[in-house]
């Protein structure tokens, strides 16, 4: 089976649950009533969109635009969050070891100007933190710590990047260039160049994504050897020198968080498959073809286990049914990780698969979407939906989104806290 994240578009869908929820008024008011407390006033939930930044996903339009241009586009998905009666915004600021702000440590990004560097006259963060807040909405600060660019010609960097720099620090692997996890100076320096946004501006959330080692590459290896035999040595396998040293960024970002900004909220969206059972008892009833714990190297389940992070919002971008990974078998499975640690569970939605050819037929039903939020609110430790991403959110393929509002988002509602 392929990768499944939400940068994958053609696995395909099998099909819905049984039984689910009917549409119609009725099925929409006992929805509606299952965010509702025995007093009648409304359960905080976060109803949250990620405003993908790379590539141009979702925001700018394009690169080169106007300071005008880009604001307005900005505010306008801010203004769409408000109308679909979400809460929160979760914003791609370091999508590529660049910035959407004024950072001392690493260059403009090129998807503001078209040219990593140019200064594009305005400041996005801070106008994202403010507009958002004149709004009521929460600003969440998304952070991609490795990635350097989606490409492997360091030469095509702007003049002075520390990729530039200190080239040691670099690998390239699938065609794109990662900074090295191995390495403790990289771990410092990614923290730096994080944490001068999160000190700066008033964030609510601190938020990665999936990406922390590579995601596998058919025929290449990962080339860290020479750190492996510089700080591997007291590790059984390289597996376990990997996750040691994603465990120390989790641990650390987590800790200086809470010393530095305690009231800001630190999140990770994984892949949604930790292990599969037939890997490992403590896994998850799935046949994913990544798992995070042995390709990824990233050990969600323990970082909630150990408190290290305030919430997770794992890409749970499959179907009701689908067979290798069913989402109604992965939504109660993360509620049981998550069960009397404090930390809080947001499901992460495939908005952007709805419609979509290459899918299956559940994906070109426009309740499928809205069964999700159905069956998570039947989870108590469930506490939100995030979707992915804001310009489908926006497009409202076949009405999917404006399903999702009408049985589940009557009013709005305070994020959890």
């Amino acid at each position: 089976m392929g990768r499944f994240s939400r940068r994958t578009f053609g696995v395909a869908a099998a099909g819905v649950l049984a039984g689910a929820l009917p549409a119609g008024d009725g099925a929409a008011a006992a929805r509606e009533a299952a965010a509702v407390h025995d007093d009648g006033a409304p359960r905080p939930e976060l109803r949250g969109m990620w405003v993908a930044t790379v590539a141009n996903l979702d925001w700018p339009a394009r690169p080169g635009l106007p300071a005008a241009e880009q604001r307005a586009q900005l505010l306008a998905h801010l203004d769409e969050a408000v109308e679909r009666r979400l809460n929160t915004v979760i914003l791609q600021v370091r999508p590529t070891a660049d910035a959407l702000w004024p950072s001392p440590h690493e260059p403009w990004s090129e998807y503001l100007t078209g040219v990593q560097g140019r200064d594009p006259g305005w400041d996005p963060l801070g106008t994202a933190v403010h507009e958002a807040h004149r709004r009521g909405l929460e600003l969440h600060a998304w952070f991609n710590p490795y990635r350097v660019a989606n490409h492997t010609d360091p030469g095509r960097l702007a003049a002075g990047h520390p990729a530039r720099r200190h080239p040691d620090w670099v690998v390239a692997h699938g065609g794109k260039l990662y900074y090295n996890p191995g390495l403790p100076e990289v771990r410092s320096f990614v923290q730096a160049a994080m944490f001068h946004a999160v000190e700066r501006y008033d964030v609510d959330g601190m938020h990665f994504d999936d990406y922390f080692y590579p995601y596998p590459a058919a025929g290449e290896s990962f080339d860290d050897d020479a750190a492996y035999e510089r700080y591997g040595g007291g590790f059984p396998d390289r597996a376990a020198w990997r996750r040691h040293n994603i465990d120390l960024l989790v641990r650390e970002t987590g800790q200086r968080l809470r010393r530095t900004r305690p009231g800001v909220r630190f999140g990770v969206s994984p892949f949604a498959v930790w292990r599969n059972k037939d890997t490992d008892p403590a896994g998850s009833d799935t046949r994913a073809g990544v798992q995070t714990y042995d390709d990824l190297y990233a050990d969600t389940r323990g970082w909630v286990r150990k408190r290290w992070i305030d919430y997770i919002a794992p890409q749970i971008y499959w179907n009701i049914g689908f067979a290798a990974a069913d989402y109604a078998r992965l939504v109660p499975w993360w509620a049981d990780v998550v069960r009397g640690t404090g930390v809080d569970l947001f499901v992460g939605e495939a908005l952007y698969k709805v419609a979509d050819p290459a899918q299956g037929a559940a994906w070109h039903d426009p309740a499928e979407l809205s069964r999700h939020v159905a069956l998570c609110r039947r989870h108590p430790e469930a506490g939100g939906n995030i979707y992915f991403s804001a310009k489908h959110v926006a497009a409202d393929p076949i009405g999917a989104m404006t399903r999702v509002v009408e049985d589940h988002y009557r009013h709005r509602v305070e994020p959890p806290r």
